[in-house]
């Protein structure tokens, strides 16, 4: 029996490392910096990686690393990338059997990596996309949680559905709300948030889902209280997260680190942060610390999985860097 089972995507990452020369300052994008390639060129790479990706799978590997029996539900194709993604999961000890193959090739990204680390990423949203509801083993479903990554394109369609069959069957739900769910606005989104456990976003996504302006955190934290009674985080990258149950608000620094690539951070606090809770009996500042070190242990490595904490131990420990505020929202 799996305790918890993952739905998002799977896909197979390219890190490619930029050169300086590669990189401009331009007035034409909203960053003010581009990556650039002379057309029609051949350009060489002096530094290239693979890995695994995609936030139902990245959430697995935290799950199974914390201790878990947890499974992926996902489509992927009948390609190379898609055997090698069953084939890692299985040497992983995630369960696989709730994969489906489609005709569609595997999700793909390339991560271009400029010299200090910041990333670009060009996203190929494939088989993913096509998971089909009628063919999911609903009925061999019985853990004690669900974690939804972000259910991108097409995918989000099923937002609904997963947590409709958690309500029926007393299974706990946490959301990692999307743009492709976000978009589709807070009236359609509020009857479906109200059936789950914890919802999980980051600054900008908790802005554009309130409509308050990203300034506003209490704002933002009070209006994400009346659309989800449960457990609202929000995460400010570098300068920590947001917790939110009733009129309760805590407030967590991180703490600096090296950062190696930032690929896959969200999904290594939102998964650490559903593990601590399970794990220390839904304490919120324990699974704060939880979150933050498997982010942190994240982001050292190259890769979205490679990573991540293997258990807990020293979380105590950790925890000592992490500053931890309560309040009331007001």
């Amino acid at each position: 029996m799996f305790e918890i089972i993952t739905f998002g995507s799977a896909t197979w990452d390219i890190y490619l490392k930029m050169e300086k020369d590669q990189l401009f300052k331009t007035d034409k994008v909203p960053s003010g910096a581009a990556v650039g390639f002379d057309l029609g060129a051949k350009i060489d790479i002096n530094d290239m990686y693979f890995s695994f990706g995609g936030g139902g799978m990245n959430t697995a590997h935290t799950f199974k690393k914390q201790g878990f029996g947890v499974a992926y539900c996902g489509s992927v194709g009948s390609d190379i990338p898609g055997k090698e993604i069953i084939s890692e999961m299985e040497s992983m000890g995630i369960g696989t059997e709730f994969i489906q193959k489609n005709e569609k090739p595997t999700n793909n990204s390339i991560i271009l990596l400029s010299p200090d680390n910041e990333r670009t990423v060009l996203a190929y949203r494939g088989a993913s996309e096509d998971l089909n509801k009628e063919e999911i083993l609903w009925g061999a479903m019985s853990p004690s949680w669900f974690y939804l990554a972000p259910l991108s394109g097409k995918l989000s369609s099923l937002t609904e559905d997963i947590v409709d069959f958690a309500k029926k069957n007393k299974i706990k739900v946490a959301i990692n709300l999307g743009n492709s769910q976000i978009i589709l606005g807070k009236e359609k989104l509020e009857p479906i948030l109200k059936k789950a456990d914890v919802l999980l976003l980051n600054l900008e996504e908790a802005a554009l889902l309130t409509g308050v302006d990203k300034k506003d955190e209490m704002g933002i934290m009070r209006e994400l209280n009346s659309i989800h009674p449960g457990i609202n985080t929000v995460t400010k990258g570098p300068e920590g997260v947001l917790v939110s149950e009733e009129d309760v608000l805590i407030e967590a620094s991180s703490y600096k680190v090296k950062v190696v690539d930032k690929t896959g951070a969200g999904d290594a606090f939102g998964s650490g942060f559903i593990s601590g809770l399970i794990k220390s009996n839904m304490d919120l500042e324990w699974a704060i610390k939880l979150g933050i070190a498997n982010s942190i242990s994240c982001i050292q490595i190259r890769g979205a999985v490679n990573g991540l904490l293997e258990g807990s131990n020293d979380i105590e420990k950790i925890g000592e860097k992490i500053k931890i505020e309560r309040k009331k929202i007001i």
